[in-house]
């Protein structure tokens, strides 16, 4: 049995390799006598061997995380004072015991209450005015802080300086508008302009994701669309340099896409700033779903894989041209300069890519690589993952619930432990033997790429299916087809075309760079329209969605072969997933969108208001391919000027009522009625009306023989700060009856860029 302190057998220069290389293992499962007693005793050399010295900093992130998860799984806020506090006690109690056995359940512990605190404490850091309720001709003044040009409409953030309108809270601190094609101000600029604002949009069915907690960290308090024209001015006050910095960046971004669109346009000039400035702003449907739909959609999120070509590039030539003077390579660390030219590069992109979370994660990484070569450390390691990881959540710490931190880190966990474990032993081979040959001839570059490959899209998938239901079954195909040429052309295209830019020698470099993405664009569309390539999964909750995380967790950080029961873990995920039943009927935010499953297993829609993007996520999330403007959708609905109903799978009723005098039929023969007017009193069925739809938001519903249960996007006894309780406001009733004037601006519907992710 191991002592404790040391590992048995480790190998310097393999990570952690279980079982012991060159080790003999004797005694079967135990030393003494019978089998369950042999059990415990392997079972505890394991355990004390994972606990061995080394081992613990990648599991503190883990544990950080685990706190803000809880903190975000609250029902209303914590009290930071207390959070804190507790939070340094328990930290303090880690310092103590540091000698002792319990040391590493003291930091996990500490580390999940400073996780909490630290949450707690960047909500209240942030903290701001939310609209709650529709606001119209509101007059608005303020600065431009970035903008977003996108295939439809363009939209701005608009740092507010006075908001005058009735029924408004004291002063949002920001807002993001939408404007038609072509008015969209400078950043920077000040500027006036009438707005119709509307509160952040909550989640459309309970489990899906919460844009409105997004816009919250972003400081944003409202969407909508700008109303007239918009007038620039001159401001009141200075805007501070933080505005100056952003205009500065905005402008080079501008000035980037001028040059590109001097060569390519359509798609690929689209894709070509998207990978250079971080701009996905004008992709066309088609391509953009085609994206997603083949796997390569990681590719428009500038992220780990960015910026290690960027970083590996500058890296290479740099240390190429300077290995050119014998003079410079005997008498200089010529290899750290380029790592220092690499990390200069790499903070460039960061600041001109915009950094988002996984550029910043991808960022923090990359740094700690280059600065372990700067300083002679190891580089790729999983102690440089968790460090990343420590400083995007205590930076962002709301980052753990976006799809793009989730993906991130899974994808780059499982490349770590194969680049740490995997590729050693594959590649362990004899000079003469048959691998040996064949990775002469490249096959060890193709065995890594198609690894990485499956790795990574393997780590990936349960958030993919979570958050965008659906699965790529051919990722690895397109990722193999695609991926060397935008390593190899695409990429280091766009740098040189950056490079030659000031000197006006950058055509030839944005052409390169659009012969490339033809490539990809092609291998896209191919894949895509393969059979079976649209792989939809149907919506399920947060719980199979934390047990694969957790077997993502124990096959990527475990050594010894307790990190199988990763692979159970995953297993019994995708089983309860599968088994989770789908709603019988789900109601939406503001009552005026009924789905219905009908006895062909189908969602059947009454609707009185018109929200293609709600639908879109309704279906999505139900695992169906018709599009919002199905007639399907409508079969077997029956409506008139009193209101529709349809019946369910079973035969029972579903009543949408607008019109009071056809409440007594439907409360006679319906089972659940969704209204917004007054309910008569004795009503036999089952009745959603304005008030519960104001304290809940939207719903879905299964009948049981004991009756309909109720899962609603807001339960009972929530408030948060980006989805205040309905007691302490009217807003949502605002909602329904605003609803009946007009769709959801084009400003709250979100593009899915929105929720990109990367690897």
């Amino acid at each position: 049995m191991a002592e404790r302190g040391r590992t048995p057998g480790r190998v310097r220069g393999i990570a952690d390799t279980w079982p012991p290389r060159g080790g003999v293992q004797t005694g079967g499962l135990a030393a003494g006598s019978g089998i369950w007693p042999g059990i415990f005793d392997k079972l505890r050399e394991w355990v004390r061997a994972e606990a061995d010295a080394g081992r613990l900093l990648p599991w503190v992130p883990v544990a950080f995380g685990t706190g803000i998860a809880f903190y975000f799984a609250a029902a209303h806020e914590p009290v930071l004072p207390v959070a804190v506090v507790a939070a340094a006690g328990l930290g303090g109690a880690a310092f103590l015991l540091r000698r002792h056995k319990f040391f590493p359940l003291a930091v996990m512990i500490a580390s999940v209450a400073a996780g909490f605190a630290t949450a707690t404490a960047r909500t209240a850091y942030v903290a701001h005015e939310v609209l709650r309720r529709p606001a119209y001709s509101v007059s608005l003044s303020g600065f431009v802080e970035a903008r977003d040009v996108r295939e439809r409409t363009d939209r701005f953030v608009l740092r507010v300086t006075q908001m005058d309108g009735p029924h408004l809270p004291a002063k949002l601190d920001r807002v993001r508008l939408s404007v038609r094609k072509g008015m969209l101000p400078a950043v920077g600029s000040f500027v006036e302009m009438k707005a119709r604002l509307q509160p952040p949009l909550a989640p459309l069915r309970p489990g899906s994701y919460n844009f409105s907690r997004d816009l919250f960290f972003q400081g944003i308090g409202a969407s909508g669309f700008v109303t007239g024209s918009i007038k620039a001015s001159e401001p009141p006050v200075a805007g501070g340099l933080w505005l100056r910095y952003d205009a500065f960046m905005q402008d080079l971004r501008d000035a980037i896409d001028a040059r590109i669109r001097t060569t390519l346009d359509g798609d690929k000039r689209a894709i070509a700033t998207a990978l250079l400035t971080g701009r996905r702003d004008a992709i066309t449907t088609p391509v953009n779903d085609a994206m997603f739909i083949s796997g390569l959609g990681h590719v428009l999120s500038i992220s780990g894989y960015h910026m290690a070509v960027v970083a590996g590039v500058v890296f290479f030539v740099i240390r190429a041209l300077l290995a050119l003077s014998p003079a410079l390579t005997v008498s200089f660390p010529i290899k750290k300069w380029a790592a220092a030219a690499a990390l200069a590069a790499a903070t460039f992109y960061l600041l001109l890519s915009g950094a988002e979370v996984a550029t910043q994660r991808s960022y923090y990484m990359t740094a700690v690589v280059l600065l372990a070569v700067i300083v002679d450390r190891r580089a790729i390691t999983f102690r440089t993952l968790a460090l990343a990881a420590i400083v995007v959540l205590v930076l962002a710490p709301e980052a753990l619930v976006h799809p793009s931190f989730q993906m991130s880190f899974a994808a780059t966990l499982g490349l770590v432990a194969l680049v740490q474990i995997g590729m050693p032993r594959l590649f362990a081979t004899p000079e003469n033997s048959a691998a040996a040959k064949v990775a002469l001839w490249g096959g060890r570059e193709l065995v890594t790429l198609t690894l990485a490959s499956f790795v990574a899209g393997l780590a990936t998938t349960p958030y993919a299916a979570f958050h965008f239901h659906r699965v790529t079954p051919y990722g690895v195909l397109a990722n193999l087809a695609a991926m060397p040429v935008v390593s190899a052309v695409v990429m280091p295209a766009g740098m040189l075309g950056l490079v030659a830019m000031p000197f006006g020698f950058d055509g030839f470099f944005w052409w390169l760079m659009g012969v490339g993405i033809d490539w990809m664009i092609v291998v896209t569309e191919w894949v895509a329209a393969l059979p079976g390539a649209i792989g939809r999964i149907t919506a399920f909750g947060v719980g199979p969605l934390i047990v694969s995380s957790v077997g993502i967790v124990l096959l990527g950080l475990l050594r010894t072969p307790l990190r199988w029961s990763g692979v159970v873990l995953l297993v019994a995920s995708v089983i309860w997933a599968l088994m989770l039943p789908q709603p019988d009927i789900l109601v939406s935010g503001d009552g005026h969108n009924v789905a219905v499953r009908g006895h062909d297993g189908r969602l059947h829609l009454m609707k009185t208001g018109k929200d293609a993007f709600l639908i879109k996520e309704w279906l999505a999330a139900d695992a169906d391919d018709r599009n919002p403007g199905a007639t399907s959708l409508g079969d077997g609905v029956s409506c008139d000027a009193e209101g529709c109903v349809v019946p369910m799978a079973d035969g029972r009723l579903v009543a949408r009522s607008l019109k009071p005098e056809g409440m007594a039929d439907d409360c006679a023969r319906a089972a659940l009625i969704v209204t917004a007017t007054s309910v008569p009193p004795g009503c036999g069925a089952t009745v959603i009306d304005v008030k519960r739809l104001r304290a809940q938001g939207a719903m879905m519903l299964r009948w049981t023989p004991h009756g309909f249960t109720v899962d609603a996007v807001q339960p009972r006894g929530t408030n948060r700060p980006w989805s205040p309780s309905s007691g302490d406001f009217e807003g949502n009733a605002a909602l329904l009856a605003a609803a009946t004037k007009s769709a959801r601006p084009a400003d709250a519907t979100p593009a899915e860029s929105d929720l990109q992710a990367g690897d």
